[in-house]
């Protein structure tokens, strides 16, 4: 028998599968996407306004969805983003206050312009990566949840703590709108979603919360990232692709850490789970962003044969 809750966690579940399956394209890596920070280094054009250089940065390397990192389109201080404050001579708090109030006042038309603009690189904004922290305003979460509507995201991924998820489940609820929360490293910050009690501790707060679990952070606490998907995939929405050293260990080319990135796929894919992936490119790899990211979509490639 199910309780209240577990209906309702159920009846989500039944919702979002068909919906996040459709949404993972055929082909192309067997439909993995790329986490927009893998591109935090790519070399800026001049006259080339960064959205234009990110979304083509993404097309380039094969695949036809993102996960859209919230800082590369919010206002930066010295940005050459259109529309975007210069706030390079201010304070930290200054900056902050400015950013705060360009969140609430940017126009939902800013952020389908930046959608229009990926899908004419051929990209799908499939998640939007919006990570609230204590300093953020109860408008700031729930303005949020219209800029991914805005950019045509299904979903947020939010690297969260456990408070800061309890200040965003009730706008989860009022939205509808799925909030995959990504825990921290163990010895990071102070209720952080570290382990997986804390983690079900957190989803206990709305029915529209569910996992974004990073493979490679996950290893890195020593903790089994196969046993975990396969008893908790009705629950993840998303998953984040890097590879580790346990133990806290550093970050590095995929297949040179602990990481069970080739195992967890394969289990994925056997099962016919709809839990979507992202590459993430976060190590020192000898070649440009693209280049290493093209390196990981093909190891995922060959992972699923």
């Amino acid at each position: 028998m199910y309780n209240r809750r577990e209906l309702g966690r159920a009846t989500l579940a039944g919702l979002a599968a068909p919906l996040l399956a459709a949404l993972a394209p055929a082909g192309n890596q067997g439909g993995l996407g790329v986490q927009t920070c893998s591109f935090g280094g790519v070399k800026r054009t001049a006259g080339v306004d960064p959205i234009d250089t990110l979304a083509d940065a993404v097309a380039a390397c094969g695949v036809r969805h993102c996960e859209l990192f919230a800082p590369q389109i919010e206002a930066q201080f010295g940005s050459a983003h259109a529309g975007h404050h210069t706030m390079s001579a201010m304070s930290p708090q200054m900056m902050r206050r400015e950013l705060r109030k360009w969140r609430l006042r940017v126009p939902d038309s800013y952020f389908r312009t930046i959608a229009a603009r990926f899908a004419k690189a051929g990209i799908a904004i499939s998640a939007f990566n919006y990570s609230p922290n204590a300093s953020f305003s109860d408008e700031e979460i729930d303005r949020g949840f219209a800029m991914a509507k805005a950019l045509g995201a299904q979903l947020i991924t939010a690297s969260v703590t456990l408070g800061v998820a309890k200040r965003i489940a009730p706008f989860a609820d009022h939205h509808r709108m799925v909030v995959a929360l990504q825990g921290g490293a163990p010895g990071g910050e102070p209720n952080a979603l570290s382990t997986p009690d804390s983690v079900a501790a957190a989803l206990a707060l709305s029915k529209y919360f569910r996992v974004s679990l990073d493979i490679g952070d996950f290893t890195a606490a020593n903790f089994d990232a196969v046993a975990y998907v396969r008893d908790h995939h009705r629950e993840i929405a998303t998953l984040r692709l890097k590879d580790r050293r346990k133990t806290t260990g550093e970050n590095l080319p995929w297949g040179e850490g602990d990481a069970p990135i080739r195992e967890v796929l394969r289990l994925v894919k056997q099962e016919a789970w709809p839990i979507r992936g992202y590459v993430e490119y976060d190590y020192a790899g000898p070649t440009g962003a693209i280049d290493e990211v093209k390196k990981c979509l093909a190891y995922a490639s060959e992972a699923m044969m």
